[in-house]
């Protein structure tokens, strides 16, 4: 980590401290008074422990000197407030006492909460090293409670940033994490895997976050894997005048970075190395959403190179077909399809490869690569699919994949179907009513005996669709119910096959896709 600029230390254990004096003896309270502010410590005075009571609702306050006699409120009971008191609870409190000095006015004292007991006549060297050794100990737990604090906010925020799915969710997650770490205003800059540079900032830990673009100003480089320094108001969101402190991270050399901001007068080397933290684990977050977007993009690319480029041209058939990627935040799948027109007969498949992944996509290829090499030797559907079994098994033994592959004939309307775990087609015959064509093996790259295929008709004016599974299946419905509104969807919609495909992505897809879905709709025109 490189410092750009000197840090302030975490506050001397030794330090001067804000203490207060209380006691109805004026003497008595200026003479311990004067002996605390010769050695350094800023002093405040009450003369009954109900005004004590009063100041102490300012958190300024560091040590309590508290007389044990006092005329409304005794110490021992203004001590036990102290310390029933949440906010006061850990504040040291020394008793003194020039009357109740015996050992059970001691125990007493201590047992109720005293922090220490000293009988008069009392000593200001005395007085002062026990001053000094209680605000040692409350410095210490008050810099570990406040760091245990930051580290478990660090660790939310680190939580949040990571379960984002989108750059700018994970933007605001670490701005909201780094305004409630540091009770304070912050910004959060970087650049997206597009090369859009976005800032998201809020306005304090209750205050609603935002992210615009970041249109201004220059941002330092950091010269290691992180940089903490001071910037000027010019680059960020906030008014002149307090330091603002950034911590500049990348995960690795040629990734831009990304920046968080704090505004603070002074930063402790303990706040300083919960910033660095944070700009790390928010720099890890942005690379590994950069490099799923890459790969995501690699797979999308890959997909639609090896997808058909434009649909045949089969006399007397009407095609139609629908390709529609998982939404940005989801995993590519390995969605494919299919059409040929091979001596004036249709082949269409529509298959999908197991997996959500890059991996996924290229099995995709190499089982598409294949079917079209089968189906160009003429192989009918059901040979076509046990070669492609074989296939797997040998060449891909830990893959699986559905696959559902036709022949028509489009002069006849004759059609043999070879279906291996894949949705069954949903044929509609021209009189309108719809139904499912039946018959199927098992998927692709299990050992299992086939069996022939299954012969259908396409008569003139029947329509015949088939979709993957993206299209229909979801986590809290039934296959057979979704097959069901697939069905009725289709007896029911426009015979015209643009307009079939559209009213099954809107009757189906009603929220983020979270599977690619291809669609492929044939129609045998009626004789005229």
């Amino acid at each position: 980590m490189t410092i750009a600029v000197p840090l302030d230390a975490t506050e001397a254990a030794d330090g001067p401290a804000t203490i207060m004096v209380v006691d109805d003896n004026p003497t008595k309270r200026y003479v311990i008074s004067s002996w605390l502010r010769r050695a350094g410590h800023r002093i405040v005075e009450a003369a009954t422990g109900g005004a004590a009571l009063h100041r102490l609702k300012d958190p300024d306050v560091d040590l309590v000197v508290l007389d044990v006699r006092l005329p409304d409120i005794g110490g021992f009971e203004v001590c036990e407030r102290i310390k029933g008191t949440p906010a006061t609870a850990s504040l040291p409190v020394i008793h003194i006492s020039a009357t109740a000095v015996d050992v059970a006015d001691r125990t007493q004292g201590l047992t109720r909460g005293a922090d220490a007991y000293l009988a008069e006549p009392i000593d200001p060297g005395e007085l002062t090293a026990t001053v000094q050794a209680l605000l040692r100990y409350f410095r210490a737990r008050q810099r570990a409670e406040h760091l245990a604090g930051r580290l478990a906010r660090l660790a939310d925020t680190t939580l949040r940033v990571n379960r984002a799915t989108t750059f700018r969710s994970l933007l605001l997650a670490a701005v909201t994490g780094t305004a409630e770490m540091f009770q304070r205003p912050a910004a959060v800059a970087a650049v997206t895997p597009d090369g859009q540079q976005l800032l998201a900032w809020c306005d304090g830990p209750d205050a609603a976050p935002g992210v615009r673009d970041r249109a201004h100003g220059s941002l330092l480089e950091p010269t290691d894997a992180s940089t903490l320094y001071v910037d000027s108001a010019e680059n960020w969101p906030f008014a002149g005048g307090t330091p603002l402190w950034v911590n500049a991270a990348r995960s690795r050399a040629g990734r831009p970075p990304a920046h968080i901001v704090v505004p603070s007068d002074r930063l402790t080397a303990d706040d300083a190395n919960v910033l660095t933290q944070l700009g790390q684990a928010v720099a890890l977050a942005i690379d590994a959403m950069r490099s799923y977007d890459e790969e995501r993009r690699i797979a999308l690319t890959l997909q639609r190179s090896l997808l058909p480029r434009r649909t045949p041209t089969v006399d007397g058939i009407t095609l139609a077909v629908r390709y529609v990627p998982a939404s940005a935040h989801a995993e590519i799948g390995g969605d494919f399809y299919e059409l040929l027109n091979l001596d004036n007969m249709l082949i269409a498949a529509l298959g999908d490869v197991a997996g959500h992944s890059l991996h996924a996509a290229t099995v995709m290829a190499e089982l598409r690569h294949v079917l079209r090499a089968y189906v160009a030797e003429g192989h009918p559907p059901d040979a076509v699919i046990g070669r492609l079994n074989t296939m797997m098994l040998r060449l891909l033994p830990d893959e699986t994949a559905t696959l559902c592959l036709l022949r028509i004939d489009p002069r006849t309307g004759a059609g043999y179907m070879a279906n291996a775990g894949h949705l069954p087609p949903v044929l509609r015959t021209p009189d309108g009513r719809a139904a499912l064509v039946a018959g199927g093996t098992p998927l692709l790259g299990i050992g299992v005996d086939r069996g022939a295929g299954t012969a259908f008709d396409l008569p003139p004016g029947a329509t015949l669709v088939m979709v993957t599974d993206g299209l229909i299946e979801r986590r809290h419905k039934s296959l057979s119910t979704s097959l069901e509104q697939l069905r009725r969807t289709i007896e029911h919609s426009d015979p015209d096959l643009e307009s079939l495909c559209d009213r099954l992505l809107d009757t189906f897809v009603t929220g983020p896709i979270e599977d690619d879905i291809a669609i492929v709709a044939i129609h045998r025109l009626a004789a005229t």
